[in-house]
């Protein structure tokens, strides 16, 4: 099968096509091309849900609704990502999704929490946070056999190093977020091994010239890959185009999508919190009608993409962002991430306008 258009590699965009064998890319090169983008398959580190379905409640039938409905999106790689929550539902959550791991409708398990800080938690329930625990991760690591990928936690809470250390030895990726840690804090946990910034900015004591804290010590952090949530509200523009440059080959778009992604305004739940999404914008719901905070997005990866290339990142940047860079973040770089001869045929056509027309994954075309 051959696939012609602007091909979008890591490199350059070409006018030429994919040529597949089986479920694997076989060869790109030059051709007449079209109008219509070739890119690769969308790969999505910080996913809670979408299309009314929620990866957090440790379902595999919601979870694969899920993962459905992010797949006709372009995501053909995700995480599973869950919020704070009690240990019991952490171990059911690794159990119910590891046959899914295997059958590759998940890439794993993304435990956002609840090793987070109170002060800058967002809209993880408070009554889930503690310390982190060495026993609990190992246990989990252990049980899921590779269905762990990713921790977010705060490098300031008690435990913090010893769990980055032994996360890093069971090669889990330990990610830092919803910290209020300093400068020289976060900087330790990165020389423990933590090597992504769990969406940059959000959930992150804020800038400050005379204490720079996390987000400066993440963007300095050659080994630091850093999530950005693209969708105009969690992140400005600015901020956007400008943790892109200075994090340039480590920036990594995520959607921190939940379940109302693709679904009707209205009143949805989250972890067990209850959030109200209006024009689009998700918030948990407070005893006084006030804005809560932001619960997550819905926000679709094709959508990052073309906020990101409205916000002035380059076309090859986005899709390095969308799916190169994270995919290495989950050891995927010889498997998926870009077009390139021997890896998955996973790939995205695109309009002109960057809307989505077709999804392949291993080399069939997703409904």
């Amino acid at each position: 099968m051959i696939v012609s258009g602007r091909v979008v590699t890591p490199e350059r965009v070409l006018a030429g096509f994919v040529r597949l064998d089986g479920d694997r890319i076989a060869e790109v090169g030059p051709g007449a091309g079209g109008d219509q983008l070739i890119v690769p398959g969308f790969v999505d580190l910080h996913n809670h849900g979408g299309g009314g379905h929620s990866f957090t409640t440790g379902d595999p039938d919601a979870a694969r609704g899920a993962a459905r409905f992010h797949r006709r999106h372009g995501t053909t790689t995700l995480l599973a990502s869950l919020v704070s929550s009690p240990y019991p539902l952490m171990r059911a959550a690794t159990e119910a999704y590891a046959p899914l791991v295997a059958e590759g409708v998940l890439a794993g398990v993304h435990f956002e929490g609840p090793y987070l800080s109170p002060v800058r938690r967002g809209a993880q329930d408070p009554a889930h946070l503690r310390d982190p625990s060495t026993d609990e991760l190992a246990e989990l690591i252990a049980l899921g056999n590779g269905t762990v990928r990713m921790v977010t936690l705060a490098p300031e809470r008690a435990g913090a190093l010893a769990a980055i250390r032994l996360l890093g030895e069971a090669g889990v990726v330990a990610a830092i977020g919803h910290t209020d840690a300093s400068y020289e804090q976060t900087r330790a946990a990165v020389a423990a091994g933590a090597t992504v910034a769990t969406h940059l900015c959000n959930g992150m004591r804020p800038v400050h010239h005379r204490e720079p804290g996390p987000v400066v010590a993440l963007l300095g952090a050659s080994d630091v890959v850093c999530e950005l949530i693209a969708d105009g509200v969690h992140l400005h523009d600015g901020m956007l185009a400008f943790a892109a440059g200075a994090a340039a080959g480590r920036a990594a778009l995520v959607t921190d999508a939940m379940a109302a992604a693709g679904m009707p305004d209205g009143a949805y739940e989250l972890g067990g919190q209850s959030v109200v999404v209006a024009d689009r914008v998700a918030r948990l719901t407070t005893a006084d009608g006030d804005p809560g905070p932001i619960a997550g997005s819905t926000l679709t990866m094709d959508a990052a993409l073309r906020r990101a290339v409205g916000a002035g990142v380059s076309l090859v940047d986005a899709v390095r962002m969308a799916a190169t860079t994270p995919a290495r973040v989950l050891g995927l770089a010889g498997t998926a991430g870009a077009l390139a001869p021997g890896l998955r045929a996973d790939l995205v056509v695109l309009d002109p306008h960057l809307r989505v027309l077709r999804v392949m994954r291993s080399g069939t075309w997703v409904a």
